[in-house]
C-alpha cells in the first residue's frame, strides 16, 4: 500500500483500488493535505489498467468528520482566491469520486460528518457499521454545504436535505438508510466482509456494461452539474467561508461556546 501523508492507496490483483482517509488523529477531518492526497490518488487511478472497483474507508475509529476547523479558520484569513482555490480543490475531489467510471463502494464506521456526508453521496455503494453517526453540520459554524448540495440531492433527495443539512443535527445509521445515505447497516464487524460481498458482486459483471450504465445513470443526476453550475457552487462555498457569519461561528467552535451570530 502507498501512501501520502494524508492517504493510502492501494490496487489489488483483481483491480480493486483501496482509498484510505489517513489523518485518525483529527477523525480524518479534511484539510488542504488531505485533498490534494485525493486528488493525487485519483490521478494515480485514472492512469491503473484494469480498475474495477473504488472501496473508501477511514483509518482509526471514524469515517471522516468533515472539514478540519482549525484549516477552515486559517484559509478564510486569506485571499479571496486563496479561499476560491480550497473550494473548487475540495469540490474537484468529490465531483470525480462522483463521476469514476467504475464502481465506488464507502465503508463507514463512527462519525461521518459534513463533507464526509458529500464522499457518501458521491459513491455508488455506502455501508454502514450500526454504531456510525451522521451530520450535514455546516450551518453551525456559519458555513454552507454548497459543493456537496447536488450529490446530497441525488443521495437522499431534496426534502431530506431540507431537513438534515438547515438543523445540522446528528442521526444514526438506520435514519441515513431510511434517507438513502446509505443502502445496508452491518455490525462493526461485519463491515469489511460486507464491503468484500459487494465487491465480488460487482467483479462478475462487464466492466463496460457498469461504465456506460453508471454514465446513463449520472446523465439526468444532480451531481452531474454543467461548468457555470460548479464555479457558483464554488464560489458561494468560498465566499460563505469568509463571511461575519462564518467568523463568528468558527469562533464559536474555537471558544467551545454557543455561537452569537451577527444580526443584520
Amino acid at each position: 500500500m502507498t501512501a501520502t501523508s494524508s492517504v493510502l492507496l492501494d490496487v489489488d490483483s483483481r483491480g480493486v483500488a483501496r482509498v484510505v482517509l489517513n489523518r485518525p488523529e483529527r477523525n480524518n477531518a479534511y484539510d488542504g493535505a488531505l485533498i490534494q492526497a485525493l486528488l493525487a490518488g485519483f490521478d494515480t487511478l485514472e492512469q491503473t489498467a484494469g480498475l474495477r472497483a473504488i472501496v473508501i474507508s477511514g483509518n482509526g475509529k471514524h469515517f471522516q468528520a468533515g472539514a478540519d476547523l482549525t484549516w477552515i479558520n486559517a484559509v478564510r484569513t486569506q485571499s479571496h482566491a486563496d479561499n476560491v482555490r480550497a473550494s473548487r480543490d475540495t469540490a474537484l475531489a468529490i465531483q470525480r469520486l462522483n463521476l469514476a467510471p467504475v464502481p465506488t463502494l464507502a465503508l463507514v464506521r463512527g462519525a461521518c460528518f459534513g463533507g464526509g456526508t458529500g464522499l457518501l453521496a458521491a459513491c455508488d455503494v455506502v455501508i454502514a457499521a450500526d454504531d456510525a453517526v451522521f451530520s450535514i453540520a455546516e450551518v453551525r459554524w456559519g458555513l454552507t454545504a454548497a459543493i456537496i448540495i447536488p450529490q446530497l440531492n441525488d443521495a437522499i433527495g431534496v426534502r431530506q436535505v431540507r431537513r438534515y443539512a438547515l438543523s445540522g443535527e446528528r442521526f444514526d445509521a438506520a435514519e441515513a438508510r431510511r434517507i438513502g445515505l446509505v443502502h445496508e447497516v452491518v455490525p462493526a464487524g461485519q463491515l469489511d466482509a460486507a464491503g468484500e460481498r459487494i465487491v465480488d458482486a460487482i467483479l462478475q459483471n462487464g466492466p463496460d456494461a457498469i461504465a456506460q450504465t453508471k454514465a446513463l445513470a449520472l446523465e439526468s443526476a444532480w451531481g452531474r452539474v454543467d461548468e457555470r453550475t460548479f464555479d457558483a457552487l464554488v464560489e458561494q462555498h468560498a465566499a460563505k467561508r469568509q463571511s461575519d457569519e462564518a467568523a463568528e461561528g468558527l469562533a464559536s467552535f474555537a471558544g467551545k461556546r454557543a455561537a452569537r451570530w451577527p444580526q443584520d
